[in-house]
């Protein structure tokens, strides 16, 4: 090939991605605001402006006449964030729920469906999720046609191709074909472990922002953790990086359970051997079956036994957080999941604990996300294909 032929349209492309990143980073910019920003020349800086605007990623904004303004007011750009939407779907055991935002990451829809009692089949399940996808699609009064890229999380490890990594357990319950489901509408689909998106949604809007080194912790019924280094999502050679098996190998702690289920358990068995406190009187005298909520409410409240779960719970995961920070060496690590709003009560337990097991520990923080952390992280995903894409695609504006 004529590398001398493919050199003005190489140049037009980079140019085109050059103000497009700048015009995706600020609200609106003028041609001297771009010129300044890119070292472009005027004329160029104008013609990529106006074929920007003629593909549908930018839009000219009205530029009002001041008084005792001579000429014509300067041309003001700014990126068209509804020239297409995309889709993060958090695909747990239980649940999917599904955001729809439009390019400038904005939430305009959102949904939460439950699957049949105990999962329901692969059949029924996938019904779910696209009824889910649907539901959000008329929350936020767009079509399928709209959409541009859809993200999935899933409750499994993921190899960095998008596939469920060989040998996971609960694969049946995610290799729903959901890609071929999506695809029919024109949608690429993307695939990650929740884990992952969750660390994505947290350096993008939670407490890891512009942090280049943080670890996510899901910690609700199971652990699970993503890691960010130096700026970039590691997945391993299998996808496994983060995944928390090997823990039955760890002195005190013994597997992968989770805050949530921990506190439900140990509750329970509190009440199995005759405790009869605040824990009792919150769940009743009908059953031994405690529910993490009222395990932490009790220990609140001053219930000792509670407190005392609370304790070993917090202790336990200062061993687990010492692993990934031995590992991994993230700055910050971020605890996430079904119980994230009550683990701030653990924080200073596992603090003094981690202070114990590793020099330097990393600060420990608690998502503020809450249920939408991992679709918000499936929607960053959605948002960096498209972005990376975005010249060759073809912009998607609601009717």
């Amino acid at each position: 090939m004529d590398s001398s032929a493919s050199t003005p349209q190489l140049l037009r492309r980079t140019n085109l991605r050059t103000v497009l990143d700048v015009l995706r980073s600020v609200p609106s910019v003028t041609g001297s605001d771009l010129i300044e920003a890119t070292g472009l020349t005027r004329a160029t800086v104008i013609a990529v402006c106006d074929d920007l605007i003629r593909r549908g990623w930018a839009r000219e904004q009205e530029s009002p006449r001041t008084a005792g303004q001579k000429g014509r007011p300067a041309r003001r750009f700014e990126f068209n964030a509804r020239a297409g939407y995309v889709l993060g779907l958090d695909v747990g055991l239980a649940t999917v729920r599904v955001l729809a935002a439009d390019l400038a990451g904005t939430v305009v829809g959102q949904t939460e469906v439950r699957f049949p009692r105990h999962g329901g089949t692969p059949e029924q399940r996938r019904a779910a999720v696209l009824a889910a996808a649907s539901e959000a699609m008329t929350d936020a009064g767009i079509t399928p046609s709209s959409v541009l890229c859809a993200a999935m999380g899933i409750a499994a490890q993921v190899t960095g191709q998008g596939t469920i990594a060989p040998g996971e357990e609960l694969a049946p319950m995610f290799d729903l074909g959901l890609a071929k489901g999506f695809g029919d509408a024109g949608w690429p689909v993307l695939v990650e472990n929740d884990a992952k998106l969750a660390a994505l949604a947290e350096r993008w809007r939670g407490a890891g922002t512009n942090e280049s080194d943080l670890a996510v912790i899901l910690a609700g019924e199971r652990l699970g953790t993503g890691v960010i280094e130096s700026g970039r999502l590691l997945h391993g050679a299998r996808g496994r990086a983060g995944a928390m098996g090997g823990l039955e190998l760890v002195d005190g702690v013994g597997n992968q359970d989770g805050i949530a289920k921990l506190a439900r358990l140990w509750g329970s068995a509190a009440l199995e051997a005759g405790h009869n406190g605040l824990i009792r009187e919150l769940v009743g005298p009908g059953t031994d079956r405690a529910s993490a909520r009222y395990v932490f409410e009790a220990a609140a409240a001053g219930d000792a036994v509670a407190a005392g779960i609370l304790d070993r719970i917090a202790r336990r995961m200062a061993r687990v957080l010492a692993l990934v920070s031995t590992f991994f060496d993230p700055r910050l690590i971020v605890l996430g999941g079904a119980v994230a709003a009550s683990a701030t009560a653990l924080l200073p337990v596992i603090t003094e604990e981690l202070g114990r097991y590793v020099p330097d520990p990393p600060r420990i923080a608690v998502s503020g996300l809450g249920e939408m952390l991992v679709p918000t992280g499936a929607v960053r995903l959605a948002l960096d294909h498209v972005e990376a894409h975005m010249l060759e695609l073809t912009p998607r504006p609601p009717a």
